[in-house]
């Protein structure tokens, strides 16, 4: 099923077009995971400049939601604001319904550089935060073993992150965000550096980890086959400054096999909720370019010329 807060204007698909309707808040599914939410929350610089406007967002216990949109809308932002690395100039964060007041144990980041610290084998980073908390050798040696075993990362529990690949590291990366059975994950655009066959895999790893766990997630992607592939929820956060455009729920079965676009994909569905929210994308984008033009590449049917910027380099 398609929801979304506004309408996108696409032609209808017979038979394959999702129902639109108003966007309503909805239980998610039962498990360990934690509810969040962003209630009002703007962000300011000093200076004056504004990241986040009067943003709202609630993510439900074992959601995976996606963020998506122009870069510098805040979607990072966000992450950092759930995480407890930033505070907002207005507004409430809240995790679990009780004010963020920082980091914890409850709530793990995964980056787009895996970050595994390079003088310890791939166990010891996955171990590392399980010391940390202060568990039993015994423990840690348990979980290690089952994180490795769900990462499919066993036959290289004894390798630096230098002997890895980058796909490997990433999955190393995952394993230790769970370390301590967080109940929620942040990702901030963690396939951003990979190929194309490892984002496959990988998207597939955190689709089956999110059926496995059932931990909350958000996800931030700049790929909208990404988004529909791992969200429940697909989130359009706007730019300059960040506010909310839109939301999609995505009510396909998992998993979700196959990159939006290509051949492989078996479900009409996701390609058009992919599609539709490429269009309010662009939308916003081209929106932020005329502001940023100061109008030199408006109407490019204009008699007059228009704004002789538009001719600069013309023959050369």
């Amino acid at each position: 099923m398609f929801v979304t807060s506004k309408s996108f204007g696409a032609p209808a698909l017979a038979d394959a077009e999702p129902r639109v309707r108003p966007v309503e808040s909805r239980p998610g599914p039962s498990s360990s995971g934690a509810s969040a939410a962003l209630e009002g929350v703007s962000l300011e610089y000093e200076g004056g400049t504004t990241i986040l406007e009067d943003v709202s967002i609630s993510v439900a216990p074992g959601e995976a939601l996606c963020l998506v949109g122009p870069s510098g809308g805040g979607k990072s932002t966000i992450l950092n604001l759930l995480a407890g690395l930033a505070k907002p100039t207005r507004g409430r964060v809240l995790f679990d319904g009780a004010p963020i007041q920082g980091p914890g144990p409850e709530r793990a980041v995964v980056f787009q550089d895996a970050a595994l610290f390079p003088w310890l084998t791939l166990e010891k980073n996955i171990a590392f935060p399980l010391e940390v908390a202060g568990a039993s050798h015994a423990e840690r040696v348990e979980r290690v073993d089952e994180l490795l075993r769900l990462v499919h990362l066993s036959r290289f529990r004894t390798a630096y992150p230098h002997e890895l690949s980058g796909g490997m590291r990433q999955r190393g990366a995952i394993a230790r965000a769970l370390a301590t059975r967080p109940r929620m994950i942040l990702f901030d655009e963690p396939f951003a550096a990979l190929d194309g066959q490892m984002r496959e895999l990988l998207q597939g790893e955190v689709e089956r980890i999110i059926s496995a766990t059932r931990t909350t997630m958000v996800f931030v992607t700049h790929a909208l086959d990404e988004a529909v592939r791992l969200g429940d929820r697909v989130v359009l956060i706007g730019t300059r400054p960040g506010r909310v455009i839109a939301e999609v729920h995505v009510d396909l079965p998992r998993p979700r096999r196959g990159a939006i676009g290509e051949a492989a994909v078996e479900d009409v569905r996701a390609v058009r909720i992919a599609q539709r929210i490429a269009e309010e994308i662009r939308a916003e984008v081209d929106k932020v370019a005329r502001e940023e033009a100061d109008g030199a590449w408006g109407n490019t049917n204009r008699t007059d010329g228009g704004d002789p910027r538009r001719h600069l380099g013309r023959g050369i």
